[in-house]
C-alpha cells in the first residue's frame, strides 16, 4: 500500500532522514521508535505530503507524492504531536467545521460525528471547549479531526506523549479498533506501547532504519546478544568494569550505579552462544569482591531498542 524506497531530507547540510525504504501494508499498525532527533517526525511530514523529500520516492497505491500529492492527501488522516485547535470552540462545532473542510457531505455529516464520538470516547464532552480539555481528551478529539473523511492510512505523532497512564490506555485501545480497518502508522517514545499495540515495528536512529520487524522476530534476531548484570561490594566501578572487559567473549562493560555505600553495579554484553556465566563468576571469585547480585537479562523490546541505537551513538 505504501511504498517508500531512499527517502532522503537535508535541512541545509545536516541529513535528517538518509535513504530510508520501508512497504507498509494495507491493515498494519506500524510503530516507529527512535530517540529524540532519530528523524521520526520528519518521515512522518514526508509521509504525510507536508516536507518535501530531498530525494527517493513515495508511492501510496498507484500515486506518487510527486505527481499526485492532493490525491495520497485524501488518503491520510494526519495528528501531529502538537493539535492545532481552536480552543474557544466547542468540540461538536469543532468537528463540524472539521468535516466541511475535509469535504463529508451534508447528509453524511451527523452521522459520522455520531461515529466519531463513540469511537473515540467523546459524547460525554461535546458541548465543552476544547480550551478545558485535559490533553489526553485533546488528543481523543484530535483523532477524530484526522479520521473526519474515513482517511485510508491515520499517522500519528507521538500520540501518548504526555499522557497519564489511563489516558495512555484509552488512546492504545482507539488505536487497536482503527487498526482493524485502517492502516495505522504512529511515532512513539513509550516501547511498552509499541509493544503492545503494534504488529510491526521499525526502529530508526540517526536518520537510517536500524531495525524492521515484528516484536517476536527482533527479539529471536537479537537472541544471540546477552546481557549480564552483577552488583558488587569492595571494588572500584573503573576495576569491575577493566578486569571483567578481560573476559574473552565480552564485547562491553558498561557502568549502571556506583552509590555511596560502595557498591557498584554494571552490566557485561555479549555476542554468540556461549553461555560466560560461568567464567564471570569465576573471575569475580578469585578476587575479594563480593558478588551481590549476578542476573541475565531476557531480550526485551527496551534492551534492543537500547543496543541499536548506542551501537550508532
Amino acid at each position: 500500500m505504501i511504498h517508500v524506497e531512499n527517502l532522503t531530507k537535508y535541512y541545509d547540510r545536516f541529513c535528517a532522514v538518509d535513504q530510508i525504504s520501508i512497504d507498509i501494508n494495507k491493515g498494519e499498525i506500524v510503530g516507529l521508535l527512535g530517540p529524540n532527533g532519530a528523524g521520526k517526525t520528519t518521515t512522518l511530514k514526508m509521509l504525510t505530503g507536508y516536507f518535501k523529500p530531498s530525494a527517493g520516492a513515495i508511492r501510496v497505491n498507484e500515486y506518487t507524492i510527486d505527481d499526485h500529492p492532493l490525491e495520497i492527501k485524501r488518503m491520510i488522516g494526519y495528528l501531529p504531536e502538537t493539535s492545532p485547535f481552536y480552543k474557544d470552540m466547542l468540540v461538536y462545532d469543532y468537528l463540524e467545521y472539521v468535516s466541511k473542510i475535509k469535504g463529508v457531505k451534508p447528509s453524511d455529516r451527523l452521522p459520522r460525528l455520531r461515529y466519531l464520538a463513540d469511537l473515540c470516547g467523546l459524547n460525554q464532552i461535546m458541548h465543552k471547549t476544547l480550551g478545558e480539555l485535559s490533553k489526553g481528551l485533546n488528543q481523543r478529539v484530535g483523532m477524530a479531526h484526522a479520521m473526519m473523511n474515513d482517511p485510508d492510512i491515520l499517522i500519528l505523532d507521538e500520540p501518548t506523549q504526555g499522557l497519564d497512564p489511563n489516558q495512555i490506555v484509552e488512546i492504545r485501545n482507539i488505536i487497536k479498533k482503527i487498526g482493524q480497518e485502517k492502516t495505522v502508522i504512529f511515532s512513539t517514545h513509550i516501547l511498552s506501547e509499541a509493544e503492545a499495540t503494534c504488529d510491526r515495528i521499525v526502529i530508526i536512529n540517526r536518520g537510517k532504519i536500524v531495525a524492521d520487524g515484528r516484536t517476536e522476530d527482533l527479539k529471536q534476531a537479537a537472541g544471540k546478544k546477552t546481557i549480564i548484570q552483577i552488583s558488587l561490594l569492595h571494588t572500584s566501578a573503573d576495576a569491575a568494569q577493566k578486569t571483567l572487559s578481560a573476559i574473552d567473549g565480552i564485547e562491553s562493560v558498561d557502568i549502571v550505579t556506583q552509590t555511596d555505600d560502595g557498591m557498584v553495579t554494571v552490566k557485561a554484553h555479549s555476542s554468540g552462544t556461549v553461555d560466560l556465566r560461568e567464567k564471570i563468576y569465576k573471575t569475580i571469585k578469585a578476587t575479594d569482591w563480593t558478588m551481590v547480585e549476578f542476573l541475565q537479562e531476557a531480550k526485551t523490546l527496551e534492551t534492543i531498542f537500547r543496543d541499536l541505537t548506542r551501537q550508532m551513538n
